[in-house]
C-alpha cells in the first residue's frame, strides 16, 4: 500500500493537509469475559497537542492504547485516527508508537538498525536526520547490544521517525534516561509538536506529564476521570498540605484536626493533606515544637493518587495487570516495537 511523500523538513509531518482530530474514539468499550478493562472511553486529541496519559497499573491504558493502534477492537463504539481505522492509518505511516522494551537486535550498529528499519518503508526520512532529531548521531557506529537503556530508548524514537508519523505514541519514552537526556528529549518532541506532530505518551513520572504536556488525561477504573491542562486537574482535588519537621508526631491527633484528609510521615518529616491548612499550620506552631512549617498547594502526584483512588466497589472487575489482559496483545512485548506499518499493512 502506497505511502505519503515524507513532509520536507520544517513543515508539517506526515498526516500534513488532513483535517480533523489525529485521535477520535467514541464509547468504547473492552471486555475481558468478566472484567470490562475499558468502559466508555470517549478521547478527541488535536494535531499538534502533547497528551499526557495517565493511570495506575491496571487502569485500562494499555487496552486502550491497543485499540489506537489497532492491535486489538473496541467491543462497542469506535475509534478514528485522522479519519480512518486505525489500522489504514498505521498502514499509511501516519502512526508510529515509541515502546519500552522489545524489537531491537543487539548484534548490528545503530546506524544498521535505521537502515533496516527504513527498507521496510516505501519512504522514509534520511537516516542520518533522524539519527540527530534522537541525539544519537555520535553512537551511529555502536552495537546496539553495548548500548545503555536510555541510548536504546532513543533509537527506538529514531525508528519511529523514519516514516514521519503524524501520531507518535510513547509507552514510558524516556526510561533510561538521565536528566540531561530527558530534557533534551523533550525538547525534540516540543520541536515535533511545533510542527504539527501529534504526541500522546503514557509515563510514571509524574513531572514530565505536568512540565511538557498540553494536555492531561488521566485514566482510572476503565474510565476517563480527569481531563484537562495541568492546571485544571490540580484544581480538581481542593485543599493544601501542610509539611513540617515533628519528632514523634501523634497521627491520631494530626488525623482529626478539622478538614484533614490525610497524614504522612517519613522519618520525622510530616505532611498533613487538609481543607483547612491553616488550623492545621496554627495547631502545630502553638501545640507542638514542630518547626520548617510549609504550606503548599496540591501537585500533580497528590491529585493523581486522589483521583485514582479505589473508592467504589464495582461488581465489573477486579482490574487485570497492564499488559496482561488475556486476549490482548501487550504493546510492550510486542516485537515491532516501534512502528505496526510493516506488520499491519
Amino acid at each position: 500500500m502506497p505511502t505519503p511523500t515524507p513532509a520536507a523538513a520544517g513543515t508539517s509531518p506526515g498526516a500534513s493537509g488532513r483535517v480533523g482530530p489525529a485521535v477520535a474514539a467514541s464509547g468504547i468499550t473492552k471486555s475481558f469475559g468478566k472484567v470490562r478493562a475499558v468502559d466508555g472511553v470517549s478521547l478527541e486529541i488535536e494535531q499538534g497537542e502533547i497528551v499526557a496519559f495517565l493511570g495506575p497499573n491496571g487502569a485500562g491504558k494499555t487496552t486502550t492504547i491497543d485499540m489506537l493502534l489497532g492491535l486489538s477492537h473496541p467491543d462497542t463504539g469506535s475509534v478514528k485516527v485522522f479519519g480512518e481505522s486505525p489500522r489504514a492509518a498505521i498502514a499509511h505511516g501516519l502512526v508510529s508508537a515509541v515502546l519500552q522494551t522489545g524489537g531491537l537486535l543487539k548484534d548490528i550498529t545503530v546506524r544498521e538498525t535505521l537502515q533496516l528499519t527504513a527498507s521496510l518503508f516505501a519512504d522514509t526520512r534520511p537516516v542520518d536526520e533522524v539519527m540527530k532529531r534522537a541525539g544519537i548521531t555520535e553512537i551511529a557506529g555502536r552495537k546496539v547490544g553495548v548500548c545503555s537503556g536510555g541510548q536504546q530508548q532513543r533509537l527506538r524514537f529514531a525508528m519511529a521517525l523514519l516514516s514521519d508519523p503524524g501520531l507518535l505514541i510513547l509507552d514510558e519514552p524516556t526510561t533510561g534516561m538521565d536528566v540531561e537526556g530527558r530534557r533534551s528529549f523533550w525538547s525534540s518532541i516540543r520541536a515535533d509538536a511545533d510542527r504539527g506532530r501529534t504526541v500522546l505518551f503514557a509515563t510514571h513520572y509524574l513531572d514530565e506529564a505536568d512540565e511538557y504536556a498540553d494536555r492531561i488525561v488521566l485514566m482510572a477504573r476503565g474510565r476517563i476521570v480527569a481531563d484537562g491542562t495541568a492546571s485544571e486537574i490540580k484544581n480538581l482535588v481542593s485543599g493544601r498540605t501542610v509539611h513540617a519537621t515533628l519528632a514523634a508526631a501523634d497521627l491520631s491527633v494530626l488525623a482529626s484536626l478539622p478538614g484533614v484528609d490525610n497524614v504522612e510521615v517519613k522519618g520525622d518529616r510530616v505532611a498533613i493533606r487538609t481543607k483547612d491548612s491553616d488550623a492545621a499550620a496554627r495547631y502545630l506552631l502553638t501545640q507542638t515544637p514542630a518547626r520548617d512549617v510549609e504550606i503548599t498547594a496540591q501537585n500533580l502526584e497528590s491529585v493523581f493518587l486522589a483521583l485514582t483512588a479505589d473508592t467504589e466497589s464495582d461488581h465489573t472487575r477486579p482490574e487485570p495487570v497492564e499488559g496482561q489482559n488475556p486476549g490482548s496483545e501487550d504493546p510492550s512485548t510486542s516485537s515491532g516495537s516501534t512502528s505496526y506499518e510493516g506488520a499491519l499493512s
